[in-house]
């Protein structure tokens, strides 16, 4: 009787330390020191060469930094603040800022988009921006894919009263030792910028 009951203590022993090691060994497959999780997110992130591409129509994005470049209003209580305009290593510049709806009604931007028959497509945005070199006598307009479709903000409902929001648009770079061009979109004062990178 005695070592019966010893006989099932040490499998009841047994046992309970074999569920403690499993234990363990879950733990540490599961939980690990994160390197394994980094380089998962890193193969998932696009490489180098593909972050120099110019962005594509739809994306919305924040200003870089709260340093503003350029400033102006116009009518309607628009204003337009520049907060950067970025030199890339693709050969193109990019220009971010935002624009604030002072007025009452939804803003859509009308004229915006530009006057040609190719950018008129791109509804509320800024399609119609340029950046102008004044020494070098040359207007750069904002660079569009295949089917005339702007690298820049499309304001897809308008921008509401009271609301402010993102832009950016990219240009073809004027040559390097270009620093200061005039920003232009229609309907706005032109703003002068300096171009970094």
């Amino acid at each position: 009787m005695r070592a019966a009951m010893t006989r099932i203590r040490l499998k009841r022993a047994a046992a309970a330390a074999a569920s403690v090691a499993m234990a363990v060994v879950l733990t540490a497959c599961g939980g690990g020191d994160g390197k394994d999780d980094q380089s998962d997110g890193e193969q998932k992130q696009p490489n180098a060469s593909a972050s120099q591409q110019p962005k594509s129509p739809d994306t919305q994005e924040s200003p870089e930094t709260s340093e503003v470049i350029a400033s102006v209003k116009g009518p309607g209580e628009i204003d337009l603040v520049i907060n950067s305009a970025q030199r890339d290593a693709g050969g193109f510049v990019t220009v971010r800022g935002s624009v604030t709806n002072g007025s009452k009604q939804q803003f859509t931007a009308v004229g915006w988009q530009g006057a040609e028959e190719e950018m008129v497509g791109n509804g509320a945005s800024v399609a119609g921006a340029s950046l102008v070199d004044q020494a070098g006598k040359k207007r750069y307009l904002s660079l569009r894919d295949t089917d005339g479709r702007c690298l820049c903000t499309q304001f897809t409902t308008g921008i509401a009263p009271g609301a402010t929001t993102p832009f950016f648009a990219q240009f073809p770079a004027p040559p390097a030792g270009t620093t200061d061009v005039d920003f232009q979109i229609p309907t706005m004062p032109t703003a002068t910028i300096k171009i970094s990178g």
